[in-house]
């Protein structure tokens, strides 16, 4: 029987990212994760749904466990558990106590192993712009803890040593420490106009760094607070970023932005939006929920009428009698519901043969294609009017059409079809609900200066603003509006609210384009 492992295992420095692929695999399979503070939140999305995540971080001192619970939490959790992941951020063994969690492992027979993980001490000055060695200005780097107190003689700290022997300092978990730092490295001999930078929440798009010299940098600190978690970094090095700072010059850097999106579909938008180096906000507002159109979608399309055959016995309001020609999707939403029908009905994409397929959007079009249906007709505007437009012909007039929808979709779309002579039947795939989990969120987010909303369709306008309650307008004055297309434009406008900006291509890489283009 195998034993249980603790997994003493590093988080990376606060972009998720950046975790390595040894750790990632570990969070999957874990029974069990404990977590601090510094360890991204994120990575707990990847555990299992039956996986026990335990919080015992610290914060400006406060301890939700003091270490020595800690080391007695992990060995309780190995005789509980089979994979447990202790989740540290940075490296385990760079000012992380993991030495000090392992040897009480060792101690009581458990089994251990370590996880190295991205340290801060390098990731966030290369994040800030600054590289620690540099060939013309210096060959050496020391990692020094800035808890320990610098005004005792008994620090364990070589001040001589430090100041005059190394190239680049860097100060973990110091800027509280950051003036009695900087006077110590002046009288053991370093000069006073040595740069200094303070970087903190690196790698993170709450990033902000600042910069002085050992001279001026607590004033600086003072003056702009900055609060942990931060380092320091010393030395000539900290010049180089007036011409490498790469991260705080995305253009999006900074800028707080909601995502309203599903829990489902948020992701893509996000990482969109954070890959331009925004901080991003996921507040679904709405929920998708089945509505169990099995019955109905294996008679539209599996059973034809015995009397009549296929294409008898059809009006204009009626596409019942026989199989449709052609299939609208109009969303990913109803194309992922369709393949959990064709799943629970035990059928397969085969079942459209004899039809063709219109997908309306580009994004529709990918989704459909991954589940092996390859669009006939994707029209290059993604709304009802321009899709009936291009119906409206002698070549369509006889034609039946299934629409798969939301229950809430406009009957724009089916009522213009009709008009053409298509035969149309409608079928209500799913429903969009309020998303009610996103309610406290909302109310805690606006207690800060958000910048943007992005809203992808008219539910997620409808629906969040009845998160926001009466008092909608007031929570949302100051803030941008960022709407995919002309139909979201106009839910806007119905709840007397303006649209900053609108995406020329009504798509996900739209609208992105669009929030960056009013950015620059």
């Amino acid at each position: 029987m195998l034993k249980s492992t603790v997994y003493l295992t590093g988080a990376g420095p606060g972009d998720a990212k950046l975790i390595t692929l040894r750790a990632l695999e570990l969070i999957k399979r874990a029974d069990c994760i404990i977590y601090d503070y510094l360890a991204n939140p994120a990575l707990l999305e990847f555990a299992d749904k039956s996986c026990k995540i335990i919080y015992v971080g610290k914060r400006g001192g406060v301890h939700t466990l003091p270490q020595g619970k800690i080391n007695g939490l992990l060995v309780a959790s190995a005789k509980k558990y089979k994979t447990i992941v202790r989740l540290k951020g940075g490296d385990p063994f760079i000012f992380g106590r993991g030495a000090e969690e392992a040897l009480y492992l060792k101690k009581h027979k458990i089994n251990f192993e370590i996880i190295p993980g991205v340290t801060s001490a390098i990731a966030v000055p290369g994040y800030a712009g600054i590289p620690l060695t540099e060939r013309t200005k210096n060959s050496s780097v020391g990692f020094i803890t800035g808890h320990v107190d610098p005004t005792k003689e008994e620090s364990g700290l070589h001040w001589q040593s430090l100041a005059r022997g190394l190239g680049t300092l860097v100060f973990l978990m110091g800027v509280g420490n950051v003036e009695s730092i900087s006077k110590k490295l002046i009288g053991a001999g370093k000069p006073k106009n040595t740069s200094v930078a303070v970087i903190r929440w690196g790698t993170t798009a709450r990033q902000k760094t600042v910069i002085g010299n050992l001279g001026s940098i607590a004033e600086v600190v003072r003056k702009n607070k900055i609060t942990p978690p931060s380092i320091i970094v010393v030395g000539e090095v900290v010049g180089l970023r007036k011409q490498l700072n790469w991260f705080e010059t995305k253009p999006l850097f900074g800028q707080k932005i909601i995502v309203t999106r599903t829990r489902e579909q948020a992701s893509k938008l996000s990482e969109k939006l954070e890959e331009l180096g925004a901080n991003i906000i996921e507040a679904p507002a709405i929920k998708i929920t089945s509505l169990s159109a099995d019955k109905q979608v294996r008679k539209a399309l599996l059973e034809e009428n015995p009397a009549t055959g296929a294409l008898a016995g059809r009006s204009a309001t009626d596409a019942s009698a026989g199989k449709p020609d052609w299939i609208f999707f109009t969303s990913q939403n109803g194309v992922a519901e369709f393949a959990q029908i064709l799943q629970r009905i035990r059928k397969d994409v085969r079942i459209l043969s004899t039809a063709k397929v219109c997908a309306i959007g580009s994004e529709t079009a990918k989704s459909l294609r991954v589940i092996g249906i390859n669009p006939d007709y994707i029209p290059s505007q993604y709304y009802a009017e321009a899709i009936i437009k291009h119906f409206d012909s002698l070549e369509f007039k006889n034609n039946s059409a299934l629409i798969l929808r939301a229950k809430k979709a406009r009957d724009i779309l089916p009522q213009g079809l009709r008009e053409t002579g298509m035969a149309v039947k409608v079928i209500d795939l799913y429903d969009t609900c309020i998303d009610t989990d996103t309610k406290v969120l909302v109310k805690d987010v606006f207690k800060e200066k958000i910048d943007w909303v992005t809203f992808t369709s008219s539910s997620t306008v409808e629906n969040f603003i009845k998160l926001l309650g009466k008092d909608y307008r007031r929570k949302l004055k100051g803030v941008k509006l960022a709407s995919i297309g002309p139909i979201t434009s106009g839910t806007l406008r119905k709840f007397g609210l303006k649209p900053s900006i609108e995406a020329k291509v009504y798509t996900i890489d739209g609208l992105v384009d669009a929030v960056v283009r009013n950015k620059l």
